[in-house]
């Protein structure tokens, strides 16, 4: 099962939507309320159901909070949400990230250079005993990393050389 934050299909992640594509600081404070009733939403639904579970960017959500608050939440939510050894950030510059939101009809507040590289910054802090695996490159080469993390953790969550 594959969740994508937020979801058009519930009225959080509808709302969220709408939030993230207007402008200010009561949009903003309301995309990450409806956000993470999106995220909370999917859980009960749908965590334990799936063998195979994906969230994106499910707890990095937080990383559009301004920090330290947002380190200090993800750091509440990653001891009380369910995680796993399984866990990636698939980075991407911001240029290449720009390039590929260019490709799509709508654009939201945090998708302009500046947030971009903020946000990034900050998901790069939060992740660092994540996977993290370079997307600049085409989509075989990014499964092919992941299959061989997959292939090769050890069972302290270590990649085996």
């Amino acid at each position: 099962m594959l969740r994508s934050h937020p979801e058009e299909d519930n009225k959080y992640g509808k709302k969220a939507k709408k939030s993230l594509l207007g402008e200010g600081r009561i949009n903003h404070l309301k995309a990450a309320i409806y956000y993470a009733a999106d995220v909370i939403r999917s859980l009960r639904l749908y965590y334990g159901k799936y063998d195979t579970l994906i969230f994106s960017r499910y707890l990095l959500g937080v990383a559009y909070l301004p920090f330290p608050l947002g380190k200090v939440i993800y750091f509440i939510l990653k001891n009380i949400l369910p995680t796993s050894p399984y866990m990636f950030f698939l980075d991407v510059s911001p240029n290449e990230s720009l390039r590929r939101i260019s490709q799509r009809q709508e654009i939201e507040m945090f998708e302009n250079m500046e947030d971009l590289e903020k946000v990034r910054s900050k998901s790069l802090d939060l992740t660092k005993d994540w996977k993290i695996i370079n997307t600049c490159g085409s989509i075989e080469d990014v499964q092919r990393k992941i299959d061989f993390i997959l292939d090769n953790l050890d069972s302290d969550n270590n990649i085996l050389k």
